[in-house]
């Protein structure tokens, strides 16, 4: 019973599975790289949140702040700000200030005029985009366009009373 042979049937099904084992092992090992490939690189994972340290904002005062290759403008607001944004007069894409804030002394926008995408700069009340002359208050909606819409919120929210962070909601 021991020199039984085996039949060229038997060693044809031996070779036929072995072979589908073997090439579908390596079809694996191909894609795992290939799918690894196609998550975001620890460069852009980086630029997903953008944390921001508020202690040296004075009122009044602005600090521009990079997110996803986006400038954020980040004002702390004085009480006079609140007090000229909390009516809604005059826009032209009406939105109630205390919908665009979640503390009414730091306004967080997006610096990217809707017009045209230029950067739009702080002069006075509010910013004006020298492109095209779109100008926006100090709550960031538009008060004479072209601009359609109001500056951008971006998602952000408060991990502490002096610290923010931007792209997490």
């Amino acid at each position: 019973m021991g020199n039984e042979m085996v039949s060229d049937g038997d060693r044809r099904d031996f070779l036929i599975k072995l072979t589908s084992v073997v090439g579908g092992a390596g079809v694996a090992a191909t894609c795992v790289p290939f799918v690894a490939s196609m998550n975001p690189s620890s460069d852009v994972l980086a630029k997903a949140e953008t944390e921001v340290d508020l202690a040296d904002i004075t009122p009044g005062a602005m600090r521009t702040v990079a997110w996803q290759g986006k400038p954020v403008f980040i004002l702390r607001r004085t009480p006079e700000q609140i007090q000229s944004v909390s009516a809604s007069n005059g826009v032209l894409d009406p939105q109630p200030d205390n919908a665009r804030v979640q503390n009414p002394e730091w306004l967080v926008v997006i610096g990217v005029c809707t017009h045209m995408g230029c950067v739009p700069n702080k002069e006075g009340p509010g910013w004006t985009c020298h492109c095209h002359g779109s100008q926006y208050d100090d709550s960031g909606r538009v008060v004479h366009g072209p601009a359609p819409k109001n500056l951008e919120v971006p998602p952000y929210k408060f991990l502490a009373d002096n610290k923010l962070v931007i792209g997490r909601a």
